[in-house]
């Protein structure tokens, strides 16, 4: 049995009855549930259309999310979590770099990086080199003037503890944002790369070994097992290619507002919802959040 669910961005809350039910019919599906008023709906289908990945693109060009799952074991225990552009809104390291007058340059390093374009090992050394020299109060700066929590972030982490999840940012970013972010969040714990400083400036290096790709996939091996469960229990989001491996080991994978060599490996793309969709792909309804 399988799970369809579809998605409006909670920005736009256009989802009508008359589209969810034309997708119903293609699938030859169930009973329609709304799990959030013109956002978020789901059906039940035995068996998948010939055309159902077609079906699932078409929806996506049309500006809805679709996605198809198997119903058994949706509802994970784990959640892993990348930061930049995932759980904030930004690219940590390219605010630094704009800070320090090279921001132009260290982006276009990222965006290569996160497209899978670059080594990530050698692109963060690079890029951290050219944040040498930069006073390390910079990015309390940062924190305070730059970043913003992505949209779904904070109902998204309250919901899963409230249910019992635990939750792990794991980033291949840097850990003078990582312990923050998380806090803010309530992440039950955060695993990053460390910037080094010597006498209150950035060296232009990072501690070693790098938290890159592997890292990832460790991670997730990592902190399943310590609660006794298998990647298979927990739910994973991330943007990037660093994050591809974790993301399809993982029993539910989503690439959010991926790079296209993200989103075409991942199981589940959402290229519209926010963070909440994985709530809604898990099956919790509205009515379930946990809102502060």
């Amino acid at each position: 049995m399988y799970t369809v669910t579809v998605l409006a961005p909670p920005a736009r809350a256009d989802l009508t009855e008359d589209r969810v039910e034309a997708l119903r019919d293609l699938f030859a599906g169930g009973h329609i549930i709304w799990l959030d008023d013109s956002i978020a709906a789901e059906f039940p289908a035995e068996t998948l259309p010939a055309d159902a990945a077609a079906i699932a693109e078409d929806t996506r060009l049309a500006g809805f999310d679709l996605v198809i799952q198997p119903t058994e074991g949706r509802r994970k225990a784990v959640l892993l979590a990348d930061m930049d552009s995932t759980m904030i809104e930004q690219e940590c390291i390219d605010e630094l770099a704009d800070m320090a007058g090279v921001g132009p340059r260290v982006a276009d390093i990222t965006a290569r990086a996160m497209n899978g374009e670059l080594n990530f090992h050698e692109a963060l050394i690079e890029r951290v080199a050219l944040l040498a020299g930069l006073n390390e109060l910079v990015i309390q700066q940062v924190l305070d003037e730059r970043i913003t929590i992505a949209p779904g972030g904070r109902v998204l982490i309250a919901t899963m503890r409230a249910q019992g999840a635990y939750c792990a940012l794991v980033s291949g970013g840097f850990t003078a944002f990582t312990a923050p972010i998380a806090a803010e969040l309530g992440f039950n714990e955060h695993r990053a790369n460390t910037l080094l400083a010597d006498d209150g400036v950035l060296t232009g290096h990072v501690g070693l070994p790098i938290l890159g790709f592997e890292a990832k996939i460790e991670a997730l091996n990592d902190i399943t097992a310590q609660h006794g469960l298998t990647p298979a229990d927990a739910i994973v989001v991330g943007d990037g290619a660093n994050d591809l491996g974790m993301i399809r080991l993982a029993g539910t994978g989503v690439a959010l507002h991926a790079k296209p060599v993200v989103a075409a490996q991942a199981g589940v793309r959402i290229d519209h919802g926010d963070l909440t969709a994985l709530l809604y792909l898990q099956g919790y309804g509205r009515d379930e959040f946990v809102i502060d």
